[in-house]
């Protein structure tokens, strides 16, 4: 009998073509749209009871809607973090952009050597201006950061098993990652030496033997320690080294290649060329952080550890392809001429509250009559991306409290506004912070506030 019942209830479920009928437009490919609708069914049909036709085609609306929030798609960051890991960290520069665009509609030099005619290699001209921006020898790239660890850690490792590495410097990074467990995932075996909050350069002395690879230290890019701490200089550990005939490698990550103290922030963060001029053998730091530029991994120091490096089949799999070259490329040409204030993540830091300030009156003055309460506020940011984690920089907000719907309302519908804006509340209201705010995406954030509050329930 429960058979039976069933299958009458299963002769209900709508025919696939019938639901797509009933759907408006979506600009999403439609053998996408056609497995939605399959995947629903193919739920419901697993289920005793049928709902009704509408709420079946409601069903299929918002999973529709949730795959095509999950394309990657452009947004406006209002939360006033410069460098977002969730947003894709440093926008580009306009040189960067045009770069790709070049190097993207048709065909390039890539591995191509225009002086001889023959094949060429891939990344000179970057590795060259890098060496030059880093004071460094020579220079190589990579797809990222941890790519740039992986990559050394295990060519320096071959021979010798074992990475020295401070207990205080055992960094976790975005999405879980730890510095250790990537180490290790590449067969080194990790000495970790000193306490927490103390390493002194004796035990780095003590730690080095017939076993010893590398001397590794991380920079605490996204954490500090207060109190009784000590770390050794990288001048200090520079030295054990060259006494101990051991390679001697820092990861910088944050890739701050201008001065931080010109944003108006008391907190030095180290540049490659401060940490190779103090003695390290290799440098490694991320290109799409402080640097401004795209998703990389920068390595730069001594010519024969780099040579050694790119010889390693390793290299192959971790290599950049020509988009992250040229839009690289475009960014080192702006640090090398001096044009830093042409990289946003690097002028949107040097912002003057009052610059953002005028453009909060002016939003909010166009926003008059639009149901909800609209003021101007004022904010305290980070630089985000796990940089300067013991400095912050003053904003300004424009603050919204809608009439006809709550703040958590509010957000979504933002969310769902095109481009999608994005913010946060506190203190009662939601909040736009303008820093990281394009001026020419006003008017947008003009029309999604307007649209949004405006919207019945």
């Amino acid at each position: 009998m429960h058979d039976q019942i069933k299958s009458r209830a299963r002769r209900q479920i709508p025919a696939v073509t019938k639901v797509l009928d009933a759907l408006s437009y979506y600009d999403l490919p439609r053998p996408m749209i056609v497995n939605v609708v399959r995947r629903e069914l193919s739920q419901i049909r697993a289920k005793s009871e049928v709902p009704e036709f509408e709420l079946i085609v409601s069903l299929v609306r918002r999973s529709l809607n949730e795959l095509r929030a999950s394309r990657l798609q452009p947004i406006i960051n209002g939360t006033g973090i410069v460098i977002h890991t969730n947003f894709g960290r440093a926008p580009l520069a306009p040189d960067a952009i045009r770069a790709l665009g070049e190097a993207s509609s048709g065909y390039s030099n890539l591995e191509y050597d225009l002086a001889t005619g023959e094949r060429g290699r891939r990344g000179a001209y970057i590795e060259n201006a890098l060496a030059l921006l880093c004071g460094a020898e020579t220079a190589a790239v990579v797809n990222n950061c941890a790519a740039a660890l992986v990559l050394i850690v295990h060519h320096f490792t071959r021979l010798k098993p074992e990475v020295v590495i401070s207990r205080g410097e055992m960094v976790q990074i975005g999405g879980g990652f730890r510095i250790g467990e990537i180490i290790e995932a590449t067969g080194a075996k990790l000495r970790e030496i000193g306490a927490t909050n103390k390493t002194t350069i004796s035990d780095y002395s003590r730690a080095i033997g017939r076993d010893t690879a590398i001397i590794f230290k991380v920079h605490r890019s996204n954490f500090f320690m207060s109190g009784f701490v000590r770390s050794p200089s990288t001048a200090e550990i520079a030295g054990i080294a060259r006494k101990k005939r051991t390679p001697f490698v820092e990861d910088l990550g944050s890739g701050a290649i201008v001065e931080t103290e010109q944003f108006g922030i008391v907190e030095h963060e180290p540049t490659p060329s401060e940490a190779l001029k103090d003695g390290a053998d290799l440098v490694c730091f991320s290109g799409d952080k402080l640097f401004g530029g795209p998703q990389a991994g920068i390595i730069a120091g001594k010519r024969r550890f780099v040579a050694a490096l790119k010889r390693e089949p390793l290299f192959r799999a971790l290599r950049c392809d020509k988009l992250c070259l040229a839009a690289l490329q475009a960014t080192v040409d702006l640090h090398l001429n001096q044009s830093a204030a042409g990289i946003p993540a690097i002028a949107l830091l040097q912002v003057s509250e009052d610059e953002l300030r005028i453009r909060a009156e002016a939003i909010v003055k166009r926003l008059e009559g639009v149901p909800a309460q609209i003021t101007i506020g004022h904010s305290v940011v980070k630089v985000g991306g796990g940089t300067l984690p013991k400095s912050t920089i003053s904003s300004v907000t424009v603050d919204i409290v809608p009439r006809n719907c709550s703040l958590a309302d509010l957000a979504v519908r933002l969310r769902n506004s095109r481009p999608p804006v994005i913010g946060h509340i506190a203190n009662d209201r939601f909040k736009l912070d303008l820093r990281t705010i394009f001026p020419q995406q006003d008017d947008l954030v003009v029309d999604a506030i307007r649209t949004a509050c405006s919207q019945r329930l």
